[in-house]
């Protein structure tokens, strides 16, 4: 620390600090100009220019650091420095945020209010002077939004703030009627806070993360769209498109009269288009009048809209996956990626499904499943490496509130490589589980496509870390996949984690043509929109990665439901 007791002196341009305990004086150099009387002072161009405070043998600007487009300074910016705000102490500031406790003091005479403004975790002491308001019990109500200005001092010692902010006027921009504010003085379940999504915090740290890591790897992020005629998957119901209609009651009345085409309707279209054709040809060949062949050529025209039309509403819906189009791209620019939303309209309310969710999917050109599940291992880690050096604040947040385990579960697996298990020798392990006394809900044997409880088991119990499975039965995935030698099993891979159980999916794409159309008339082949052309997607099949961007939010945070994962939720009603 520095001696306060010694004053610092200026010599030959340096700045001489006095330390105590220490035989010399801290220099810092100095660039001195001289200003006329109408010239202003500039600001610093350097705001660790300018040094008030020496801790731990570093410095820390005493220059509030503000924000560029608004008035009111971060309160980030003043509790995240290394020393707590400290060093601030005489700045004048402009806050403002939301009141989370309380307390009258001094038989009413002033109040101390802990404010957040939604910067950080952490909350700012402010000390309103009743003088300064009308009603000093319209600030201490919990959620009051208040801007307040004042000067930032130190507090007394043996307290736990190391720095407070004494008010010099504050405004109450928007009071809370305490009987009707939605959020209990005891903590709030999980099930409650779902039913105030527009008051949760967007979630934006992961995707961040997530395209810094696939940049860094020189993969080039592409979009996709969103609303598309295909379904690659073939493994979820998806949701129909159409115009919006401005009468509710009528949209469901006329969905409910006139439901959305079913392949049957499709093809019994396509016969009457047949059946007027034949009928226009056989009234040509006849010699019919040109009425009765104009007339006829009319109803040909009119069938052939409405087939238009049928296949058009049975085709166009959101997306599942953006496979096709990643595929497309990746064949002339090697290793993409995408990020965006997608879609399922299973009716399930599980801890595991929602309508609407945010997914990640790389392509790699020329690689194989073992280069794909390094990909997915390397992402995952470098995701829990980068929460641990930028987001450790929140870490201890949702420690002390949902998981006191979630921080030393991602020291772990950012230290240490995954387990990586084939599916046959997975399945022995539950058999084996199963023969010792485990027991499960779904049964265990080769075939079955692995349960939650499978996948939790495998990395909570046997492994107690992350797990890759690879090498699943043909029979459980998609037509694309390559089959492996034996003819039984397809190089696909999914990464498994404690907590959430499967995170990401992969796959090697199967580049052999003839041994992939084959695949095509079984039950693994997918959906294919009527004539299109299918070696436009099969000149070069790649691996492809996806990641359930929420799954990773409930990795982190130790939640065992998506849902609560969002920061708002869809889901099919």
């Amino acid at each position: 620390m520095f001696d306060a007791s010694v004053p610092a002196t200026i010599d030959n341009g340096c700045l001489k600090i006095p330390l105590q305990g220490k035989g010399t004086k801290y220099k810092i150099k100095l660039s001195v100009e001289t200003l006329t009387d109408d010239e202003e002072i500039p600001p610093p161009s350097d705001k660790l220019a300018a040094v008030s405070l020496l801790q731990e043998g570093a410095f820390s600007s005493p220059t509030v650091e503000k924000q560029r487009f608004t008035r009111h300074v971060p309160v980030k910016s003043i509790l995240c420095r290394p020393d707590g705000g400290a060093g601030l102490a005489g700045q004048k500031v402009l806050i403002f945020g939301w009141v989370r406790t309380a307390r009258l003091q001094g038989k009413g005479s002033f109040a101390f209010l802990e404010v957040n403004d939604g910067s950080c975790p952490a909350y700012l002491q402010v000390i309103v002077d009743a003088s300064l308001s009308d009603d000093l019990s319209k600030l201490i109500a919990k959620g009051t939004c208040v801007v307040v200005d004042g000067c930032l001092k130190l507090p007394p010692q043996g307290t736990k703030q190391k720095i407070e902010l004494k008010v010099e006027e504050v405004v109450s921009v928007g009071t809370v009627d305490q009987v009707t504010y939605p959020f209990p003085k005891n903590k709030p379940s999980p099930e409650h806070l779902r039913k105030l999504l527009q008051l949760q915090e967007s979630e934006t740290r992961l995707p961040f993360a997530t395209h810094s890591f696939f940049q860094s790897q020189s993969f080039l992020y592409v979009n996709t769209p969103i609303i598309t005629t295909s379904d690659c998957e073939g493994a979820g119901e998806m949701f129909q498109v159409t115009t919006l209609i401005s009468a509710t009651e009528k949209l469901e009345r006329e969905l409910m009269e006139n439901p959305p085409p079913t392949e049957a309707d499709v093809e019994a279209a396509r016969v009457v288009v047949k059946e007027r054709g034949e009928a226009v040809a056989e009234l040509k060949s006849a010699k019919a009048s040109e009425q009765d062949i104009t007339a006829s050529l009319a109803e040909l025209a009119n069938a052939k809209l409405s087939l238009s039309r049928t296949v058009e509403r049975s085709r166009l819906k959101p997306g599942l996956l953006t496979g096709l189009q990643l595929e497309s791209y990746a064949c002339a620019l090697g290793s993409v990626y995408t990020f965006g939303p997608t879609f399922r309209a299973e009716n399930s309310h599980t801890s595991r499904h929602l309508a609407e969710f945010w997914i990640v999917e790389p392509e790699l050109a020329l690689a194989d499943l073992k280069e794909d599940m390094d990909c997915a291992e390397a992402y995952v880690r470098y995701m829990c490496t980068w929460l641990l050096d930028n987001c450790y604040d929140d870490l201890e947040v949702m420690a002390k509130n949902v998981d006191d385990g979630c921080i030393d579960r991602l020291k772990l697996v950012a230290s240490t490589p995954f387990v990586r298990v084939t599916y046959t020798d997975a399945i022995e392990l539950l058999k084996e589980a199963v023969a010792q006394g485990e027991t499960f809900e779904n049964q265990v044997e080769w075939g079955i496509d692995l349960a939650s409880e499978h996948e939790r088991y495998l990395t909570e119990v046997v492994f107690q870390k992350p797990v890759i499975v690879y090498n699943y039965p043909k029979g459980i995935k998609a037509f694309y996949m390559r089959v492996n030698d034996d003819g039984k099993t397809v190089a696909a891979m999914d990464v498994l984690v404690p907590k959430v159980g499967e995170l990401i999916g992969g796959s090697q794409r199967e580049e052999r043509y003839e041994q992939a159309r084959g695949d095509w008339s079984t039950s693994r082949a997918i959906r294919v929109v009527p004539g299109l052309e299918t070696s436009w997607n099969s000149e070069a099949f790649r691996i492809r990665t996806w990641v359930g961007a929420y799954g990773s939010v409930c990795y982190r945070d130790g939640q065992h439901q998506r849902r609560y994962s969002l920061p708002s939720l869809s889901w099919k009603s």
